[in-house]
């Protein structure tokens, strides 16, 4: 008896000592950026435009791809359904293409990409830059991690895995710098070892009066319990552009912000779901005086990942858009309706002008 209560323990230690070791390991090579990282430009494969000019209309889009993984079929485990992994690495090929193909045919000056795997399980290791740089040759780009994590364990039947994932920025204009900002607020641990690590992109593209044009792709976190990591985010970002402002250049700040954007209403867009307990309302408190909001109130640009999409039942909301600043004139701001084919969003276009 003693001997089978001994192989017994024995047993019931062997996950203890895995799951031990695990965190670990997760711990030890926990991905921890600087503040501040200075980005290397990928230079176009063909020539740049130059400086850009002051009167000039303008364009940026900016995209949640989804790591071409969160296509019209597909549910995700954080939202309440049950998939972590796109579905095929066929279908990672066919969603990154086509997007791929869509930003070709839209040639906006600028482009603000989110969820861009570079090696990851959930994506079949396919390493999207590499396939938007080839697609888009005009263009010179910067990407910055802000996911980088060796193993997620869940789902437990089939986990996430390995992900190594970013924020892309691509430009047909010439540039001076480019900077990744650390956004503040965590998660305890070991949460946070397998979580993103929330960050921006500021590009500086010079004005030929003198000023700079100052680009920043963001993606703020959704999830936190209690809104008290975006309370944080939004903090920085306002300390950011009160700094930014002091220096008299054109701020356009641009991505997935997961709250809904001030000027729309997701009640507008026919669902049969209620309004999930993870989208909040941006604050109207948010400090960015005198900025204006580019969002288009008509078009959906999220959707909930519990199910598939179904039109007519996931709830939809607007949460991609741009903040700009008073010296920014927007002359339109629309989103593309592609009806979640190839993402759990849609893009969204602004045509601008520097004042």
């Amino acid at each position: 008896m003693k001997k089978l209560i001994k192989w017994l323990a024995a047993l019931l230690l062997i996950p203890v000592a895995i799951i031990v070791v695990f965190l670990g390991y997760v711990t030890i090579t926990d991905y921890k950026p600087p503040a501040q990282i200075a980005l290397s430009l990928n230079e176009p494969m063909l020539p740049a435009k130059t400086v850009i000019t002051q009167g000039d209309t303008l364009t940026a889009t900016t995209f949640n791809i989804g790591y071409a993984g969160l296509d019209e079929g597909q549910d995700f485990f954080m939202d309440g359904g049950t998939r972590s992994r796109s579905s095929s690495k066929s279908k990672t090929d066919e969603n990154i293409l086509s997007m791929g193909g869509y930003l070709q045919d839209k040639q906006s000056d600028f482009y603000l990409l989110q969820e861009v795997d570079i090696k990851s399980s959930r994506s079949y290791k396919v390493n999207e830059v590499t396939i938007l740089r080839d697609l888009l040759p005009q263009y010179g780009y910067v990407f910055a991690l802000n996911y980088k994590v060796p193993w997620v364990p869940v789902p437990v039947f089939k986990p996430m895995g390995s992900v190594q994932s970013g924020l892309l920025t691509m430009s047909q204009y010439a540039s001076s710098a480019h900077t990744r900002y650390d956004l503040p607020g965590k998660e305890s641990w070991p949460v946070q070892q397998m979580e993103l690590d929330r960050a921006f992109i500021e590009s500086r593209y010079p004005v030929d009066n003198g000023k700079e044009f100052v680009l920043v792709n963001l993606h703020l976190s959704a999830f936190d319990e209690g809104g008290v990591i975006r309370k944080q985010q939004l903090e920085f970002l306002e300390a950011y552009i009160e700094q930014e402002v002091k220096q008299g250049n054109y701020l356009l700040l641009g991505g997935d912000w997961n709250h809904s954007l001030p000027g729309t209403d997701p009640q507008v867009f026919p669902a049969e779901q209620a309004w999930p307990e993870w989208l909040q309302p941006f604050p109207v408190s948010f400090g960015a005086k005198n900025f204006n909001w580019g969002v288009d109130p008509n078009t959906p640009t999220v959707r909930t990942l519990d199910i598939a999409y179904e039109d007519g039942v996931n709830f939809l909301a607007v949460i991609d858009g741009f903040l700009a600043s008073s010296n920014i004139e927007i002359i339109e701001t629309r989103g593309e309706q592609l009806h979640f084919k190839n993402s759990d969003h849609n893009p969204v276009t602004i045509s601008f002008r520097l004042l």
